[in-house]
């Protein structure tokens, strides 16, 4: 397990930008090395949603031209990460997590598909730390909703490349070709890493405290998704 736990703090390291050394907290006293670990995969989780909202919006400049008036991505970004984390909003019908997910591909829905689609998937990943941002060490994390959540994100990917309107148009533009000819995959990359990062937290979590991950066997083309 502590070789599992070097190996998955080193792939973190990899993977997030170079920064200074943190410095001494002293709230860091009543965390577990799971706890650090996990703060870290929720740090990287809401790197990479960042990260997706930013190219979405670039993608498909009309959602935002949707949204209330004034509206801008910044102020987006705030709505999806402001803490503590706002989980009613009226433009959506104060849906939030898996139940704001499908207004991004429904054609009735007049509003920004984005944040539709951006507060369904935070919602959803904040859900599966239990609506947490930090873990002490009487914390507790369930295995199988991480688990879950990585598969829902697996069938939301495959629902941007699948989804269409009644003019044959995606409903949110994602992965493409590009102005040279060359294939965009930078979409399908980013669900790649949060995906890997929800399963490894499950296994972590599942390895660590003797648990066993319910593992569901449902095509990723299901619309349907597995509750929180």
């Amino acid at each position: 397990m502590k070789y599992l736990m070097l190996l998955l703090t080193l792939w973190l390291a990899g993977c997030a930008p170079q920064q200074e050394a943190r410095p001494f907290a002293l709230r860091n006293l009543a965390k577990s090395d799971i706890d650090m670990v996990t703060d870290a995969h929720i740090a990287e989780a809401n790197r990479l949603c960042r990260e997706l909202t930013l190219k979405l919006y670039r993608r498909n400049p009309r959602e935002l031209a949707k949204a209330p008036p004034g509206t801008t991505v910044g102020q987006r970004l705030y709505q999806l990460f402001e803490f503590p984390r706002q989980t009613r909003f009226a433009e959506l019908d104060n849906r939030y997590g898996v139940h704001a997910v499908p207004l991004a591909f429904d054609p009735a829905f007049g509003g920004d598909r984005v944040f539709a689609l951006m507060v369904g998937i935070t919602g959803m990943l904040h859900a599966s730390y239990n609506g947490q941002d930090e873990f002490y060490l009487l914390d507790d994390i369930d295995q199988q909703k991480l688990y879950n959540s990585a598969r829902n994100l697996e069938r939301i990917a495959w629902q941007l490349n699948h989804s269409f309107n009644d003019n044959g148009e995606p409903f949110i533009y994602s992965n493409g070709i590009g102005e040279t000819g060359a294939q965009n995959l930078s979409f399908a990359r980013t669900f790649g890493k949060l995906i890997s990062l929800q399963d490894m937290m499950a296994r972590i979590i599942a390895d660590t405290q003797n648990r066993t991950i319910n593992r569901v066997i449902q095509g990723a083309a299901s619309t349907v998704l597995l509750p929180i």
